[in-house]
């Protein structure tokens, strides 16, 4: 097997024009068998020698032997780069063998060893760059199938809680919704024949009415159905109403400017972001009081959210432990916002997202 025989080079976004045409070229290079890699190389390569031979020693073409040699590198890896370089000084001595200025045969051959050792020095270059260039564009292909992958696993995420809060909401509350009917029919009936139970059904009934709403308010956790468009702030005020009681935690919102948000996708990560962020601050945080506060200025709409907890730790290699802040920073990226967590002056956390929001369409303008 060849040096770079399999090229990552493909993974690098390359500008257009000739540098691009030059990279698919590279492309198609590499992942030809070797000695068609260097048959430019070696067709250039006599080229030079011919030149070299017909203008004698007094125009020397010595330097121009390096470009097939970058080529045959470039193209074929290390091994085809000293073939090349071998070649190469072979090819000097033909051509220059009857017409050289040097008064013995030592001198002509230690003159051929030396540009020997400078093409050698060329193809360990040239090999060094080539090797630093395939790492970064592996490097930046890791990246990107990781992002790529942290995006999927939120999609699935996101998916499996729509379909759990769905069900949720069409499934078991419906039933016990049901049940409730033929429990409160049955109250009634017992209530009318004035017997003892009766009174039993109705605790029955009572129960059964709160879970319901339990359900509900589970199914709406997870399946936000007023996330959208300016519904953005109806369920952040649903969030904050449930969680202080089911918790006891004041939770306060605080809005500055029209909080409109037209796409649902983007809607909903915010919402998912706030979610999580008052879940730490109640859990880990130990937090009695969090503010959410939503500015916006022009195009720009900021999420902030500060509690009164035990706070963070300042060493920003320990925001990204917890699934739950990865989370809220890969959701954050695949809207184009900023993320940050931050202690609170005065004790406590803060988070912040800032997004920049899509100008409206002329069309909307002129309906305003």
């Amino acid at each position: 097997m060849r040096d770079g025989a399999q090229s990552s080079t493909g993974c690098r976004p390359l500008p257009k024009g000739g540098i691009k045409w030059a990279g698919d070229l590279t492309v198609k290079m590499r992942a030809r068998p070797i000695w068609f890699s260097l048959l430019a190389p070696m067709l250039l390569m006599v080229v030079l020698g011919w030149l070299d031979r017909i203008t004698s020693w007094e125009v020397s073409w010595f330097i121009f032997y390096a470009f097939p040699i970058i080529l045959a590198v470039w193209w074929a890896g290390f091994s085809g780069g000293m073939t090349v370089a071998i070649t190469a000084g072979l090819v000097w001595w033909v051509a220059n063998q009857h017409s050289h200025p040097y008064a013995t045969q030592m001198g002509y051959t230690w003159a051929m060893i030396n540009r020997e050792f400078y093409f050698c020095v060329v193809v360990f270059a040239v090999n060094a760059v080539r090797n630093r260039q395939d790492a970064d564009a592996a490097h930046i292909r890791m990246l990107e199938e990781r992002r790529q992958l942290e995006l999927d696993i939120i999609r699935v995420s996101e998916h499996e809680q729509q379909r759990i809060g769905q069900d949720l909401h069409d499934g078991l509350c419906q039933q016990l919704a049901a049940i409730g009917c033929a429990v409160h029919a049955l109250a009634e009936e017992l209530h009318s024949q004035q017997l003892p139970s009766a009174q039993d059904a109705a605790l029955v009934e009572e129960s059964l009415q709160q879970a319901v709403e339990d359900a509900r308010d589970l199914a709406r956790g997870i399946f936000p159905v007023h996330v959208d468009d300016t519904g953005f702030s109806v369920a952040l005020n649903e969030l904050a109403s449930k969680t202080s009681r089911l918790t006891g935690v004041s939770i306060v919102i605080q809005e500055r400017g029209e909080i409109q948000i037209d796409k649902p996708k983007v809607a909903m990560h915010l919402y998912r972001i706030a979610q999580e962020a008052v879940a730490n601050a109640v859990r880990h945080g130990r937090a009695r009081e969090v503010v959410i506060k939503l500015n916006r200025q022009g195009d720009v709409l900021e999420l902030r959210l500060e509690d009164n907890g035990v706070g963070i730790a300042t060493d920003n290699s320990l925001l990204g432990v917890g699934m739950g802040l990865r989370t809220m920073r890969y959701r954050a990226q695949s809207v184009g916002a900023t993320f940050e967590i931050t202690p609170r002056s005065g004790g406590g956390t803060c988070v912040c997202c800032r997004l920049v929001l899509p100008a409206p369409a002329v069309g909307d303008q002129a309906k305003g």
